[in-house]
């Protein structure tokens, strides 16, 4: 009894003891971190491993170093705003830095993304979607283990010396120093089939995962590398080793580049013929909506071989080959991914005065073919919500080409002259008839902040008097001339663009004259 009454009181000790360490914890963290510390010192190096400051930094031609500022803007660099009111730059979006590993401290998202739980999709495309997610696998392996790897496993192809427009590769501009490294090291040994390497840059899961998918994103040319890959990781967090992942395509790669780019090539040459970037744009849509069938079970369909080649596939294969035949045209096309009733892919383009949203996959329907053609975000933000790298892309606001195409549904709700208390006489038809009304409006207004609206007729007009903004042309056609009249010395003007019916267009200026 004796020994009972011991043990009761040794047990009791310890309940009490217990209780109270949990309350000095539980009023101490600090203590609390360094009790965890001792008791789990592997997950202790791998913060220290993985944290610190991350520094921002065709395929293998271009300039990593070029100017990437107009890539993280809604409009062109130096032109007025010629959107719909949602160009300017907007600062700390919803998705922060999106949770992601990798991404440079001064890269932020723009892009304001819907509510997923108020997207719509309508009938006739629900279910036409079919992107997968980046898959990886992981594996971790002892100490012994890990030595051996890093003794026998080299890095294969480093990638160094590659460089990477970040005009046409914003995935790459998007990432570190340490992240591009990664990145060209994987982008390089995809081309030489290389299927485990050793990484050239110490990383962890979640960071290797960024840029995988940075990779991936930037390339549909890699046809044969699959969405899943496979790590070894030590016990601490830090890769060891990468495995790529090949579709069949790779067994007999060369022959398969050649019927792949026969294929390309057969759209592009036509597509080459056009003058304008638009005209080119809309031809590989429309080609593509009229080559391809939709089927989920399609072999390979996250792939562009699967749609150029085989012809049969989902919104993912539908969105690379897009993207990989007006990359080669040197139009600069982003792969976007994200979610509008499932996981979702479609295209960002730019063209000549901002970027654009376009989604094959939808318009790939009886009666829809332009429903989804070079949209705003506005535009898409009942139906289609960006994610995961994604949100980093610019905003899509362009205008000039919004629109332009007969028998969409967007075109037969526009206004006409008359909706605005405009008569045919109003309307302008040249750029010398556009600058006297410019010029006639400022001396008018003289100083001061207004705004003053005029209809032009024609989308040849259109692009003309956008050129002359982009070129300067405007000051001396009629702004210098105006100030000089009117007395002031300093304008600023932004510009919106509506479309109206009967390809008239009425564009509103925005003045502040000092």
């Amino acid at each position: 009894m004796k020994f009972l009454k011991v043990l009761g009181g040794i047990l009791l000790a310890l309940i009490i003891g217990l209780v109270v360490l949990v309350l000095v914890c539980a009023n101490n963290p600090e203590l609390t971190e360094k009790i965890a510390e001792f008791l789990y010192p592997d997950r202790y190096e791998t913060a220290g491993t993985e944290s610190g400051t991350e520094n921002p930094g065709d395929g293998s031609a271009g300039n990593a170093d070029s100017d990437a500022s107009a890539l993280s803007q809604g409009i062109l660099l130096g032109e007025p705003d010629r959107g719909n009111g949602n160009a300017a730059r907007q600062e700390g979006s919803s998705a922060g830095n999106a949770g992601k590993e990798g991404i440079a401290e001064n890269i932020r998202p723009e892009y304001i993304a819907p509510d997923e739980a108020e997207l719509m999709v309508p009938e006739k495309v629900s279910g036409r979607n079919g992107y997968q997610q980046i898959q990886s696998e992981a594996e971790q392996v002892d100490d012994e283990s890990a030595k051996a790897l890093e003794s026998s496993l080299g890095p294969g192809q480093t990638g160094d010396g590659l460089s990477f427009d970040p005009l046409f590769y914003p995935y790459y501009e998007m990432l570190d120093e340490q992240g591009k490294h990664l990145y060209r090291q994987i982008y390089a040994n995809a081309n030489a089939l290389t299927g485990a390497f050793a990484p050239v840059e110490e990383v962890g899961a979640a960071k290797l995962k960024t840029v995988f998918e940075a990779v991936y994103n930037d390339h549909p040319e890699l046809f044969w590398m699959e969405t899943a890959y496979y790590g070894k990781y030590r016990r601490d967090g830090r890769c060891v080793e990468i495995d790529l992942r090949f579709n069949r395509t790779a067994q007999n790669l060369e022959a398969s580049k050649a019927v792949f780019q026969e294929n390309a090539d057969s759209i592009r040459n036509q597509a080459s013929a056009l003058s304008s970037d638009y005209e080119k744009e809309k031809l590989v849509h429309d080609i593509l909506i009229d080559r391809i069938t939709y089927n989920p079970g399609a072999e390979m369909n996250q792939s562009a071989y699967s749609a150029l080649v085989n012809g049969q596939t989902v919104c993912a294969g539908y969105a690379r080959a897009f993207q990989y035949l007006l990359q080669q045209m040197g139009i600069p096309c982003y792969y976007c991914t994200g979610y509008a009733g499932e996981n979702h892919a479609w295209n960002i383009i730019r063209l000549e005065d901002g970027f654009y949203n376009v989604d094959t996959t939808w318009d790939d329907v009886d009666g829809g073919n332009y429903d989804y053609f070079n949209k705003t975000d506005s535009d898409y933000a009942d139906t289609h919500a960006r994610k995961e790298l994604s949100v980093y892309l610019p905003p899509c606001n362009g205008q000039m080409y919004r629109n332009l195409e007969a028998g969409s549904e967007a075109g037969e709700n526009l206004r006409g002259i008359e909706d605005l208390g405009l008569r045919p006489e109003d309307v302008l038809h040249t750029l010398a008839d556009y600058y006297d009304g410019c010029y006639s409006r400022i001396v008018s207004n003289g100083a001061g902040s207004y705004s003053f609206p005029l209809a032009v007729e024609g989308a040849d007009l259109l692009e003309e008097l956008y050129r002359a903004y982009r070129s300067d042309a405007y000051k001396q056609g009629y702004m210098e001339r105006a100030m000089t009249d009117a007395g002031i010395s300093s304008c600023e003007m932004s510009l919106e663009t509506e479309e109206l019916r009967e390809n008239r267009y009425l564009i509103v200026h925005t003045v502040n004259a000092r």
